[in-house]
């Protein structure tokens, strides 16, 4: 389909699923693109020929994140159930999954990244979970960021909403290539290190490198998105703070 949001096809002679966001500038993931990222994943998960996944993006920025309107309270169970399947889905896909990513990749869309094996990074690219600043917080990546980069450096960006450059998300260990051309790089780690091997033996070790984690971190997410679901979002300053971003107004705090 011309109008998808996801361009889709296999490279490096079918060993390489590639999947491209392509819904620029912002590249949303709202509710059509986390079906379309699903929808790739699930049909080739058994393709005995892939060995690996590379996610990236159209435009200059990978993603300006989730939509703030699926956000308010008439969508978002809907939304956060239909994005944490898919970075679920991602966390025990059977192959690894290498991102790469330029310009801002905020919010959702850094969730999404949190999903993946390899993150490369373009050295314009910048890091962050604002959601606090909107009077809410990221489920999965409350989740997913302590077991990437330690619990400390977690609550620094979770907390602050503040966005990070990128050797500072390399110090971190969010990432793990900085370079100008990060799908470039992706590539030729690709080529370097996984083209000439099983694949079947690979899927092998993936599993064995995630097992009893998975189990760990599906529990957390389903806590944290009722907690979300149930308590955050029954507060004003929740309700406020997503209703003025969209209003394009200065929220007002009423602390509760």
């Amino acid at each position: 389909m011309t109008d998808s949001p996801l361009k889709v096809w296999l490279d490096r002679d079918g060993s390489l699923l590639r999947l491209r966001l392509a819904k620029p500038k912002a590249n949303l993931v709202d509710a059509t693109m986390i079906s379309a990222l699903h929808n790739a994943l699930s049909e080739h998960a058994l393709n005995p020929d892939i060995s690996c996944v590379l996610l990236d993006a159209e435009g200059p920025h990978f993603s300006f994140g989730a939509s703030v309107e699926e956000h308010l309270p008439e969508e978002c169970a809907d939304m956060l159930s239909s994005l944490h399947r898919l970075i679920i889905q991602m966390l025990e896909y059977p192959l690894p999954i290498m991102v790469a990513v330029q310009g801002q990749c905020l919010g959702g869309g850094l969730e999404v990244v949190c999903g993946a094996s390899q993150v490369f990074a373009g050295k314009d690219a910048k890091f962050g979970q604002p959601e606090i600043k909107l009077a809410v917080f990221a489920p999965a990546a409350s989740c997913l960021l302590p077991e990437r980069i330690g619990q400390a450096n977690a609550e620094d960006l979770l907390f602050s909403g503040r966005s990070i450059a990128a050797q500072e998300a390399f110090r971190m260990g969010l990432v793990q290539n900085v370079s100008e051309n990060p799908e470039q790089s992706a590539l030729e780690w690709f080529d370097q290190h996984l083209a000439k091997l099983s694949a079947s033996s690979l899927r092998y070790a993936v599993q064995a490198a995630r097992l009893q984690n998975l189990d760990r971190i599906k529990l957390k997410i389903e806590l944290v998105e009722k907690l979300y679901i149930e308590q955050l979002m029954k507060t004003h300053d929740a309700l406020e703070g997503l209703t003025a971003f969209v209003e394009k107004r200065s929220a007002n705090w009423e602390n509760h």
